[in-house]
């Protein structure tokens, strides 16, 4: 047997290029159904443990596919933004524990999330470094993003303007890292959480600046007469919390009428959720509610009729290369008829030779299995970040 394996070594040695082409298509025949497979059960998996630990999202009416994919993966989306009114309608009904969420914004192309305290509790969101947040600017890190950034508590982090033309839009806001959390092999991972009021700053419904008196100077000054005075629009903006210039943020308006991007509503109980849907489940309702796990399942419905048509094409393209390899070897063993021939007029059995071709052929499909298992160990440790990067943004 050793004489077998030494001379099938010598000869896929000796016709390099051909054993690697057949290596080769021999690993895409078989890789490409396997990596579509994983592919499939991970983002099954990953989508239903998520939205079973989401139990009911509520927005304003538009697709629900894109609302419930933004609310758990914060996924940037072309919603209209419900307000405070909603959350606080949810809170007084008693029914249910509104977190709301305001994702509009990105720092360092990571999402920033604007939501309470209550998130991190029902997320059971644990902190690694630093502490929790605790006034305006604050912020906290998932562990990907503290990792990829390499912040730690105590460094800062600018969010990223809108659009760098846009001078009358957004001011990018500098904010102060006070913590970082434990990896939750989650969206959660991947985030930049901040308070609403941080959020709602960095849009520029709120803002600071310094204060107007009667000895501000004159450029500054659009009016001025005995019991106030009003700045124009040249007021410098602070782009930085501060101890020493908190007191100065404040914010215009209606707190009822101000944005959010979704809301997570976690009910009391069964007989809550009921209720809480019926509310919602009216054509005059501007607010929608939904719920996760069936947005779900509608979803993978169609990604399985998709993946019907890639295993059809997969099957295709596999029964294609199977027939080119069986054409390869049959005109491999036709050229090779007269090294059998000097192999048996040298001694050895038909049986021998058959052995050979045999060993020659199991050799070039145990080296594509061990690399398609190389290649597939490789894919499942980025495999989180490059499916929800290819299939969730």
């Amino acid at each position: 047997m050793n004489g077998i394996l030494r001379l099938t070594l010598r000869y896929l040695a000796y016709n390099k290029l051909k054993t690697v082409t057949l290596i080769l298509c021999v690993t895409l025949a078989v890789l490409l159904p396997v990596l579509l497979q994983f592919a499939v059960s991970w983002f099954e998996q990953d989508l239903h443990s998520r939205a079973k630990a989401t139990p009911l999202v509520a927005g304003v009416k538009g697709s629900r596919f894109d609302l419930a994919l933004q609310s758990m993966y914060f996924s940037r989306a072309d919603l209209e933004p419900t307000d405070m009114q909603a959350v606080e309608t949810i809170q007084e009904s008693g029914y249910a524990m509104p977190i709301p969420l305001a994702v509009r914004f990105t720092a360092q192309d990571a999402p920033v999330v604007g939501t309470s305290l209550d998130y991190f509790e029902f997320r059971k969101l644990e902190l690694a470094q630093g502490t929790s947040l605790k006034r305006l600017g604050d912020c906290v890190l998932g562990a990907s993003v503290a990792e990829r950034l390499q912040l730690k508590p105590g460094d800062s982090l600018m969010s990223d303007p809108l659009n760098v033309f846009d001078l009358s839009g957004n001011y990018p806001l500098k904010m102060r890292v006070v913590g970082v959390l434990k990896r939750a092999h989650s969206p959660d991972d991947e985030a930049v959480f901040v308070d609403l009021k941080t959020e709602w700053i960095i849009s520029g419904i709120g803002h600071g600046h310094q204060t107007i008196n009667a000895e501000t100077s004159k450029d500054l000054v659009l009016g001025q007469n005995d019991q106030q005075t009003v700045a124009n629009a040249a007021v410098p903006q602070f782009n930085e919390v501060t101890d020493e210039n908190l007191a100065s943020f404040h914010f215009h308006g209606n707190t009822g009428t101000f944005p959010v991007s979704s809301i997570i509503v976690v009910p009391n109980d069964a007989k809550s959720e009921v209720l809480l849907l019926g509310m919602y489940d009216s054509k005059d309702a501007d607010v929608q509610m939904i719920r996760p796990v069936e947005i779900v399942d509608e979803l993978l419905q169609v990604v399985f009729r998709v993946k019907q048509l890639f295993d059809v094409n997969t099957f295709l393209v596999s029964f294609s290369v199977g027939l080119l390899l069986v054409l390869v070897f049959t005109l491999s063993l036709r050229l090779r008829r007269r090294e059998r021939q000097t192999m048996f007029q040298l001694g050895c059995s038909r049986s021998m030779i058959w052995k050979l071709q045999l060993t020659e052929v199991l050799l070039i499909l145990v080296s594509s299995l061990v690399l398609v298992l190389c290649i597939t160990a490789v894919v499942r440790v980025y495999a989180e970040q490059l499916l929800r990067i290819w299939i969730i943004d």
